[in-house]
This record gives structure tokens, sequence and C-alpha cells, in this order.
């Protein structure tokens, strides 16, 4: 009969282990370094010891038996190495791309230069002004083509379905320019434009291996949409953007066999267009889908999901990576960082809000559709005037037929009467789509969306400005992260405005993540951990 095997014990090499609660707690932040959950022989408590050496024990070898044993963790290590390895990032960490450039480049810059993703915040800019950030980010960091080294970056590309020529637009710049990643935003369905930016440039090598030049994020909150992009797209579609010349033959029979898009947003709660649906029953729902159509199709290359909406503590993004997300990304608690295109009032509001002071507010882009969006409440007026312009909106068929005492609310909030109002906004089209003046010419109602969505289109314009006299009226997009994150940081050297910087932000976010991340291993080995230990303090993070 064969003897029974030594037992494995632990020996320090610096320092024995902690059994008490409070000898506990400072060494789980050393995440950097093996941790090993042993016994003490005399007592039987469970301690933690860190760095050391393994042996085997016996009659008389010293050392304490182990329970189990945890490598090193490196924040860097969350998530999927290949999310790094494909985008050239050192955390699998994106800050999202806030629109009207309040993800201004200098924050993009600031991120990829501290080895994270950052998105230009592209949507609702004009062209001219998209193309001047690209020529900056290009001018700063690259080309964005991590294969020869250059330092990553992207840049938003939303859905226009009331700009169907600005969508495309923006497509054929970011092609022309050769924009490596976009994060495709509020779309429902499939375009041309997304799909043309999608698949040109794909190739076969000769071993059979398909490369893609260009990557879509496709930000979901719906399985249905999610679908749409796991899948190749339409065959119809594809032979159109053949005969008309904006897809190669080869890139079209390529695309066949490609989904749309290889890494996803999963975006839960958040600030901006959200549908509200919580992280813990949207992830996982995406995630069999993902992993049905990849078994169906085939895929042999991996397809990413990220996780998005309320990641504003590191307890939020220990438990997105928890949920088998391949990477975070984070969006409203980088508005009020100083990185920011949103002026230091707007910031300034951002700071002192709390978990409750968010609320659902009209879409200026897709107004007539009653598409909304997440906004802050707290010291602004703007969801309920919005709310208050679609009402009017719904229950009236022209500007001429609403009452004196509304036509005199639209002319307070407007500053202007409605004739006034009107002539600004027909100028504002004609320079950006002349088809929107002649239909709102032909059609009143649509004379009146586009008046009212003059005003929502504004209100987020004047926080960015700063416009002291429509402070009131500021639209500032803000999702419940921004409360959980001003908690997090209250009296530590982020809660003041001037300190916040994006890259400590994502610092903090991730080297939390990776603690609370230790200090549940450890537990489910049996040590009893402090609950204070799932409370990481930010500090200054080089």
């Amino acid at each position: 009969m064969s003897a029974a095997p030594a037992p494995l014990v632990w020996n320090p090499t610096h320092a024995p282990p902690a059994f008490h609660p409070a000898a506990v707690l400072p060494l789980l932040a050393s995440v950097r370094k093996p941790a090993a959950v042993v016994r003490d022989p005399q007592t039987g408590a469970l301690g933690l010891g860190l760095d050391g050496q393994l042996g085997f024990g016996g009659p008389g070898a010293a050392g304490w038996p182990v329970l189990g044993q945890l490598p090193a963790l490196y924040p860097e290590w969350l998530g999927n190495r290949s999310f790094g390895e494909v985008h050239g990032a050192r955390f699998a960490y994106v800050q999202g791309a806030m629109a009207n450039g309040i993800a201004t480049t200098d924050m993009v810059i600031a991120m990829s230069r501290a080895g994270f993703l950052g998105f230009f915040g592209a949507a609702g800019l004009h062209p001219d002004q998209v193309a001047a950030g690209v020529t900056r980010l290009q001018t700063a960091l690259g080309d964005g083509d991590v294969a020869r080294g250059a330092p990553t970056w992207g840049c938003n590309f939303i859905h226009s379905p009331n700009e169907p020529a600005i969508e495309a637009q923006v497509a054929d710049l970011y092609i022309r320019e050769g924009v490596r990643r976009i994060s495709a935003a509020a779309f429902m369905g499939l375009t041309e434009p997304l799909i043309r930016y999608a698949y040109t440039g794909v190739f076969e090598d000769a071993d059979g291996r398909v490369h893609r030049r260009n990557a879509v994020f496709a930000k979901i909150s719906r399985p249905e949409v999610a679908r749409r992009f796991l899948e190749p797209p339409p065959t119809a579609m594809l032979d159109k953007l053949v005969a008309t010349g904006q897809l190669t033959a080869e890139e079209a029979r390529l695309a066949a066999r490609l989904p749309v898009a290889e890494d996803y947003i999963v975006e839960s709660d958040s600030g901006g267009h959200t549908d509200n649906r919580p992280l813990t029953a949207l992830f996982p729902t995406i995630q069999r889908l993902r992993d049905e159509i990849v078994t169906e199709r085939g895929y042999r290359r991996p397809i990413r999901l990220g996780a998005a909406g309320g990641i504003g503590t590191p307890n939020a993004a220990a438990a997105a990576f928890s949920l088998g997300a391949d990477f975070v990304l984070t969006g409203s608690v980088n508005q009020a960082c100083i990185e920011s295109g949103l002026s230091p009032r707007g910031r300034d509001l951002l700071c002192q809000a709390g978990l409750a002071d968010v609320i659902m507010a009209p879409a200026a882009d897709m107004f007539e559709m009653g598409v909304e969006v997440q906004v802050l409440r707290r010291g602004t007026m703007f969801a309920v005037r919005g709310q208050r312009l679609y009402e009017l909106y719904r229950s009236h068929p022209s500007l001429g037929s609403l009452s004196a005492k509304d036509r005199a609310f639209v002319e307070k909030l407007l500053k202007q009467s409605l004739e006034d109002a009107w002539e600004s906004t027909r100028a504002f089209w004609a320079g950006r789509d002349p088809a929107e003046v002649e239909k709102a010419e032909r059609d009143p109602k649509h004379q009146m969306a586009l008046v009212f969505r003059a005003y929502l289109g504004q209100s987020s314009k004047w926080a960015i400005a700063g416009v002291a006299d429509r402070a009131v009226d500021y639209q500032i997009w803000c999702g419940p992260a921004q409360g959980a994150f001003n908690a997090w940081v209250r009296g530590t050297f982020l809660e003041p405005a001037q300190n916040r910087t994006v890259v400590q932000v994502a610092r903090n976010l991730m080297e939390g993540a990776a603690v609370m991340t230790r200090a549940h291993q450890l537990r489910s080995l049996g040590l009893p951990v402090p609950a204070s230990a799932f409370d990481f303090r930010p500090r200054p993070l080089a």
C-alpha cells in the first residue's frame, strides 16, 4: 500500500502569514504577488501569505499547511487577452465616445498614451469638425495600425436616420482617412455606409486566414439588434454595394462569411441612448446568442463582448469581468474629467450628482420616433421642458395650431418668436441638409419637429460651451454610474473636479477591480476576508 502524499506547505521569504483581519486587510491590495491561504497548525485559523515558497511537509518540516494558492494578478490581465492583442491596448478598458465632441481628441490621446482605447465623440458634429478631429488624432497618435506599432484609437459612428447623407459622408471620411476603429451607436439595423466601412479592405492571405482592416465596435442593448451584427450582412445589400463600386467582389465574398462586428459593447443602464436594461440580465443573454451564432456559423475569429453602463466603481468593473466581459467601457464618469468637452459648470453639476439624479428625456436625433436619452436631472430643467415639447409635437399638427398658452411657452423657451425660430432653424438645415428644409416646407409637422429639435440639440451645446443664461436648460447625458462614482471618490483626491483625469479614473477602476477580484478569489478559498476589503479607495497611480 503506497504512502499518503506529503502535504503542501508554505514558507515565508519575507514576512510570516497574517491571520488577524486587521493584518490581512493591507495584504489584499498586493495583487501583483502570489498569495497562499494557509492554516495555523495550532489554532486551525486560516491566514494569508504573500510570495513565499511552496514545498512538501512531513514530520519535523517547517511551514504552514496550504489550502490554496493564487498567482499574481495584474490589472492588465483582466478581460480577454485577445482584446489587447487585436487593438493594441494594455488594458481591456475602453473610454466611450460621448457625442458632440465631449469625448475630445485630448481625452482620446491621453487614454491611448496610457494604454487604453479611447473613441472620439464625433456624433452630432459637422463632418468638417469630424475631419479636423481625425487629423489631430492622426498627427498625435498615427494611423492606429497597431500591427505596425501605432497607438490605438477610434471614432464614433452614429446612425442618423434623419440625416442619411451625413451618415454616408462620415463613413466616406473614415474610409478615406484610414480610421481603423469605429464605435457604431444607435443602429437598430444595418445600413450601407456601415457595411461598406466594415468590409472595406478585408482580404484572405495565402494560408486562408482572413484579415480585416477596419474594426466595428457595435453598441447594442437588444438581442435582435445584436443578431444583425453577429450575422453576415444580407446578400442583397452586398450585391448593391458591389454594383455601385463601394465594395469589390472579393470583399463581398469574404463579407458573406464574417460577422459585421467582432467587438460588442453590451450597453446596460447608461447615460444618453439607453434601454435601461440591467447588465446582469442583458449580458448573459447576449453571451448565449453570441455562442449560438458562433457555433452555427463556424466563425474562427474571436468575437468579444464588452460591458458598458453602470461601470463607475471598481466593484462594478470586477462584476462585469466576472460575468465574462472581455473588456469594460466607461462613459458618464469621463464627462466630469478635465479632458472632457463639457464646460466647467457642467462638470461641476456632474460632480454633485447622486445615484438617483438621472431622468429620461426626448432625444434630439430621434425626436419624432419618441426615442429618449438618459440625462442629469439635478440642477437643470431640460428633461421636463423637453418632455413638454414632445407632448406638444404628438398632439398638434403644426406650429400654427398651438394655443396661445402653448405658443407662449415655446417662445419663452426658445427666447424668440416662432417665426424667428423657424428662420434660424431653416438657415441651419440649409447648410447641413437642404432636403430637411424642403420636407419642412411641404410638411408643417416636420417643420414643428425641426424647431423643437433645435432646442433639444442646442441644449447639449449650451452645456458644452457653458452658456450662463442657459444653465437651467443644460442637457448633460448621465447614467447612475456617475452617482456611484461620486460616492466612491468622496473624501479622496478624485473628489475635486480639477483632479479628475480620465487616466487616473481608468487606472483606479482597473486597479480596484483587480483588488476586488483577488478578494473574491481568496474568500472562495475559505479565507475570512474583511468586508472592508471590497472598498478599494482611489489613490494617485502611475
